[in-house]
């Protein structure tokens, strides 16, 4: 089953690829390797979920920022590969905007690796680095970067 129906199936649509907001661009590919920009959970109107993972936000509500995140990834992938299926995720670094005394990043940058081994099955496994930081851009929950190959 292709990556775009398991999206389907989970009753799942990719938003349209944000735009770089500095002198940045959304991806850059060296041969077979893309690098992904960081993302956070933009929602549709352009406003982020804000707040401190811990005391403002709980991780119920992180890990779902997260999986929306891994939705603007999952996108930049597929137009960065022209597929999702000629994608293998190599290594996320999950950034959570957290209160000083939080623990578990891990199970906040869940949301978005769980999305993407549903949606791109063993190409979806990845090295992972999951941090806390005193604050991220816009007071944004979280923030993902991504590296993947572009498979033949």
């Amino acid at each position: 089953m292709s990556a775009e129906q398991k999206l389907k199936d989970l009753g799942l649509s990719l938003p349209d690829v944000p735009s770089p907001v500095a002198t940045y661009v959304s991806f850059k590919r060296v041969g077979d390797m893309v690098y992904l920009s960081g993302q956070g959970p933009k929602r549709a109107d352009g406003s982020y979920p804000t707040g401190k993972v811990g005391a403002d936000v709980s991780i119920e509500e992180a890990y779902e920022h997260a999986k929306q995140t891994g939705l603007g990834l999952l996108a930049a992938m597929q137009k960065a590969a022209g597929s999702l299926d000629k994608v293998e995720v190599i290594k996320l670094l999950g950034m959570v905007n957290a209160a000083p005394d939080f623990s578990d990043h891990p199970k906040v940058i869940n949301g978005c690796s769980d999305l993407f081994v549903a949606v791109l099955g063993d190409n979806g496994r990845h090295a992972r680095s999951a941090v806390g930081m005193g604050s991220l851009p816009n007071r944004m929950t979280v923030e993902i970067e991504v590296i993947i190959k572009v498979l033949p």
